[in-house]
């Protein structure tokens, strides 16, 4: 099943499809109200909304556009492992961790939509967008043992993380700061439910960064440092997750961006994240 979210004149709708076209949520008794999507991701709703969804004998199908979503974030924390793939740590002209992923959180007011503007911040003289994978946790979690990290997951979505790239060269304890500017991140452009895809499938999902049409960095999640599984355990150690918080998990390679540019984030079978830089 999948799920996207689009912005109204007074606020947001939700739309869902399972295997056809998309049904507005508006449409399905008890779910007319749902705008949020930490609302619909644990698996008890998951599956009940699953179930209405196949009852359905004539569904009203919406025309949905994609390219518009809103985020499916900001209903949750954003955590990111930094430095999972290879090609990235060559990228900084750094070594891989060797205990862990890099890891930083970052603020929900630097979410944008699809489609919308990068702004790049006169604080910076070097800004890289990068393409990844998001995981959407779905249940309140804590200490998630590695083989359990499904239990816990709602779904997969596509992420544009942006980065002040000179700030942290500077100084790696800037990462915060370095990725909390307005528009640096996008997370969208739906949330497409794990059971989509088995673990084959999810270590065959290709990750690109493309700018201006020309892919600058690409890779499988198989190339993973450090898995899914061992994200989810490494960042529910210790600490309480909501759902709708979305893990971010690394990008293969970061392009450099400068106004007027294009971007984007692919996440084959998952989705495309597209903006314009100014």
């Amino acid at each position: 099943m999948r799920l996207a979210r689009f912005g109204t004149g007074d606020g947001y709708r939700v739309l869902a499809s399972r295997g056809g076209g998309w049904v507005p949520l508006s449409d399905i008794a008890g779910y007319e109200d749902r705008t949020r999507v930490a609302d619909l991701v644990d698996a008890r709703r998951l599956g009940e909304l699953a179930t209405l969804l196949a009852s359905l004998t004539a569904p009203r199908s919406a025309e949905v556009r994609l390219e518009d979503a809103a985020t499916v974030a900001g209903d949750g924390d954003i955590w990111g492992a930094g430095l999972n793939y290879r090609r990235h740590s060559e990228d900084l002209e750094t070594e891989q961790p060797a205990s862990g992923p890099g890891s930083y959180l970052r603020p929900g007011g630097c979410l944008i939509d699809n489609g919308r503007d990068i702004e790049l911040p006169s604080q910076s003289e070097r800004v890289t967008a990068e393409a990844e994978l998001g995981l959407v946790i779905g249940e309140e979690c804590k200490n998630v043992p590695r083989e359990d990290w499904r239990s816990v997951v709602a779904g997969v979505t596509a992420v544009l993380d942006m980065t002040a790239e000179d700030v942290i060269r500077e100084n790696p304890r800037y990462i915060p700061w370095a990725k909390g500017f307005d528009t640096f991140c996008s997370v969208g452009p739906q949330l497409v439910t794990l059971d989509e895809f088995d673990d084959d499938a999810l270590r065959s999902i290709r990750v690109s960064t493309v700018r201006n049409g020309e892919t600058v960095a690409s890779a499988l999640v198989s190339d993973m440092k450090y898995d899914p599984g061992y994200l989810v355990e490494y960042f529910t150690a210790g600490r309480t997750l909501t759902p709708g918080t979305v893990l971010c998990t690394g990008t293969p390679g970061a392009a450099v961006i400068s106004p007027g540019d294009s971007v984007r984030a692919v996440v084959e079978g998952v989705g495309t994240l597209a903006h314009t830089v100014r």
